[in-house]
């Protein structure tokens, strides 16, 4: 039988009242375990162990608990089957993502959940949340970080939130599904990914400064660019586009500014902020405007992966060369067709 490791860092799923709403509570694994042996579905799950970390809510989650995370999982790796780890909503996607980057190659399954109502409420998802993420994380096939919640199992580094109130609470909106949790559990085991290379891991130490983020609005201009690339440890700028990514152009102090940050070491990026479709630097003038400058266009990646992507980098140590050609390679899935590596047949 397979054996996972349950790794509880906290969120909604093991909150309690209080007279201020929820807040993260200690004890999680025990609770879990006599409810799970309350409705009998234990007997039908992998065997499992939890272990907990101080509880926070995800709200308050920074870069540098990315590598604490990394770092539990390769300690233990080579004790279990798989991983299961149990995390709050609205940051799970931005860790999804950076696992993701930071197990490269990974030759067993690590599956983030969580739950929109806490263990022990009403009509709480978290013991259907929790079941799924066990089966799945004794599926061997599965080689991947993923993000299970709610009818679905998404790529950890393509799943982005899309409700703060259904229970199918995550999506990745140009991407399909690697699994569907129906009265059966379906696995499309012809869409995992393989990483052809070998393992590549790493937890390096981060600044949770590093990358700045500038959704474009009607308006926005150079102040706000200089206003976020002023400080010395902002080593990248993520700018979040209008459609195929593109900027005010006509605005030639907006484009100084983001020539100015990139000739000062500062790596920009360009990543739509619409839910569908993708950066296309050639589409429209306005769009070419930032490939003129050097910024680099990210395709259809999710902001949450590209932010995460490049703090990975960035704290790897990569130099500017290194880290523009990177993004744009696909580690693990985070870039559709017009990444630069596609992935290898299941």
């Amino acid at each position: 039988m397979a054996r996972v490791l349950m790794l509880a860092y906290g969120g909604t799923i093991g909150m309690v009242p209080s007279p201020h709403g929820y807040v993260p509570a200690p004890g999680l694994g025990e609770r879990l375990r006599r409810a799970l042996q309350d409705t009998g579905a234990g007997a039908a799950l992998p065997a499992f162990e939890v272990w907990e970390q101080p509880p926070i809510d995800s709200a308050n989650l920074r870069p540098h608990h990315w590598q604490t995370m990394a770092q539990h999982l390769q300690a233990h790796w080579a004790d279990y089957d798989g991983f299961v780890v149990l995390h709050g909503t609205d940051t799970m996607a931005w860790s999804a993502a950076a696992l993701a980057f930071l197990l490269r190659g990974l030759d067993k399954p690590v599956i983030l959940t969580g739950a929109q109502i806490p263990l022990g409420v009403a009509r709480s998802d978290a013991l259907s949340n929790v079941s799924a993420a066990l089966m799945l994380a004794a599926q061997p096939e599965l080689c991947e970080v993923a993000l299970c919640f709610g009818r679905f199992l998404w790529r950890g580094c393509r799943a982005r939130k899309v409700s703060a109130q259904r229970f199918d609470a995550f999506a990745a909106p140009n991407d399909a599904p690697l699994a569907e949790l129906g009265i059966e559990l379906v696995l499309h085991r012809q869409r995992l990914w393989r990483w052809p290379h070998g393992p590549r891991w790493t937890a390096p130490a981060f600044d949770d400064e590093a990358v700045a983020v500038l959704t474009l609005h009607p308006g926005v201009g150079a102040a706000a660019v200089r206003a976020l690339t002023a400080s010395e440890r902002v080593r990248a700028l993520l700018l979040l586009t209008y459609g195929a990514g593109n900027v005010p152009a006509q605005d030639t102090a907006f484009l100084d500014a983001i020539a100015a940050a990139s000739a000062g070491g500062v790596v920009v990026v360009n990543a739509t902020q619409c839910w569908h479709g993708a950066v296309d630097a050639g589409a429209y003038a306005t769009g070419s405007a930032l490939a003129r400058l050097g910024v680099v266009p990210l395709a259809d990646m999710t902001p949450e992966a590209a932010w995460a992507k490049l703090h990975v980098l960035l704290a790897s140590g990569a130099d500017t060369a290194t880290i523009r050609a990177e993004l744009v390679r696909n580690w693990c899935g985070e870039l559709g067709a017009n990444g630069t590596e596609a992935p290898p047949a299941a």
